[in-house]
């Protein structure tokens, strides 16, 4: 993506720029391909779902195509520096990844069917890059919102890689963990791929080919 600055290094609190206490942009306009607003509050019986996995435009893309998922949104988020802006993000200086915000209703999809989509949308043992894009805003994560959600994105982690070893790629590099503060990033970056916007925008994402065990992944909660 655009101002990459190639940082291989997460940055710590003190490294970290220090941000600002309102965000730099607000999103006003409803989903462009859903039609539901962006942000919360949700309504009641929907869950939320957090997951890096390289450039956050063809990741929401993934997410939005589902059965079940009630509305997306890109954002900031694993670092430190508040509100930040995508400059600073991609100097990578704030310690943020690009995340995409994926609420469902978990009555029509599941959150290992998310899990699926995740892991098989693209290479999840490369640190930090993804594809072509190099810095600590391409690494994957996933940020959990439950204890049910952690033990079953961990439990997902385990399943996956014999899969991946048997292509002969590393051990995974996904770091999961209880969500922290997610920034929404600014509009332009809402629904980048769609086709009211960018129907033919650049999209780094590739899946490894291997195929995540669902049935296996599933953790109780």
């Amino acid at each position: 993506m655009l101002f990459n600055r190639h940082k291989n290094a997460l940055v710590n609190a003190e490294q970290a720029l220090p941000g600002r206490d309102v965000a730099p942009s607000a999103l006003t306009e409803p989903h462009t391909v859903l039609g539901t607003p962006l942000t919360g509050p949700y309504p009641a019986g929907l869950e939320v779902a957090d997951f890096g996995l390289g450039c956050f435009w063809g990741a929401e893309r993934k997410f939005w195509q589902l059965s079940g998922v009630w509305t997306t949104l890109v954002g900031y988020q694993g670092g430190h520096t508040a509100n930040p802006t995508y400059e600073e993000v991609c100097s990578g200086l704030t310690g943020h990844t690009e995340v995409v915000r994926v609420v469902f209703d978990p009555a029509v999809v599941s959150y290992e069917t998310l899990l699926k989509t995740f892991w098989e949308s693209h290479d999840p043992t490369q640190g930090f890059r993804q594809g072509n894009d190099h810095g600590t805003q391409y690494r994957s994560a996933v940020y959990t919102h439950s204890a049910a959600q952690l033990a079953t994105a961990e439990a997902s982690r385990g399943a996956f890689q014999p899969a991946l070893t048997a292509i002969g790629l590393g051990a995974i590099t996904t770091e999961i963990l209880p969500a922290g503060p997610f920034y929404a990033a600014e509009p332009y970056h809402q629904q980048y791929l769609s086709d009211a916007k960018n129907p033919n925008g650049y999209c780094g994402l590739g899946g490894t080919g291997a195929s995540c065990p669902i049935g296996v992944a599933k953790a109780d909660g």
